[in-house]
């Protein structure tokens, strides 16, 4: 059964259809700009005669950097910015990111190399409910418009640009008006802060004391709300999809 799926940097050649190397648990990949020494080339004057090695362990992979002087970035698309640094010569670094982006360094450029970990593995049945329920860490109404928001804010992360700037509360509003006619500036800031009082990221306004403000509130709302899975890819439905949210 494979486990790990491995995408190539794109050529000028595969750009429409990319690929595709699949490892069953226990085998490994070597990448490297040399034919001879590696399972997968990488044809870029920047890139290690034999650069790294990529090893697949049941529901999860390693990275090994063969490199001398390189240090490899492995981002999560998905996360908030998330990633590991896998320095030279470091050996076995396990990566824990379902879908992962390392990003090679060469002579100038930023070579990315996929790799998705589609398998899961989890216990069998659920355990006994003793006692009391345990209260939920974040309760999020997906049918309410402030979710709407922070769908609408999380999206470009989502669409597998980690880095990307966040909307302004203006394009928020153009993203939200199709199914949401009377959208303004307004009444999204107002969920906004809304969403920073809910997500406990400040006081209600009963609770709250003099002191600085709260600064990069929609970082902050987007950052939480990725790294504890809040709003997934499959939540930005909500911005496409007609529906009779109410304005809470």
């Amino acid at each position: 059964m494979y486990s790990i799926i491995v995408v190539p940097p794109p050529t000028t050649e595969d750009e429409r259809n990319r690929t595709q190397i699949r490892l069953a648990p226990g085998e490994r990949l070597t990448f490297g700009r040399s034919a001879r020494e590696n399972d997968l080339r990488i044809a870029h004057d920047g890139v290690s005669r034999r650069a790294g090695e990529i090893t697949a362990q049941g529901a999860f992979w390693i990275l090994s950097n063969l490199s001398r002087e390189q240090t490899y970035v492995v981002e999560n698309p998905e996360g908030a910015g998330e990633h590991i640094k896998v320095g030279p010569g470091r050996l076995d670094a396990p990566v824990p990111f379902e879908f992962s982006r390392i990003v090679l360094p060469a002579a100038g450029d930023l070579l990315p190399v996929e790799v998705w970990a589609p398998r899961h593995d989890y216990r069998d049945g659920e355990s006994e409910r003793d006692g009391d329920t345990t209260a939920a860490a974040f309760s999020l109404d997906p049918s309410k418009r402030y979710f709407a928001v922070l769908a609408a804010l999380c999206e470009p992360r989502l669409r597998g640009a980690p880095h990307a700037p966040l909307p302004t509360v203006d394009q928020v509003v153009d993203r939200l008006r199709p199914n949401w006619p009377a959208a303004s500036r307004t009444s999204v800031q107002w969920n906004i802060d809304y969403l920073a009082v809910k997500l406990r990221l400040k006081p209600g306004p009963d609770e709250a004391d003099s002191g600085p403000r709260l600064n990069g509130k929609k970082e902050s709302l987007v950052s939480l709300a990725l790294r504890f899975d809040l709003v997934r890819e499959d939540d930005l439905v909500v911005l496409t999809e007609p529906s009779d949210r109410v304005a809470r």
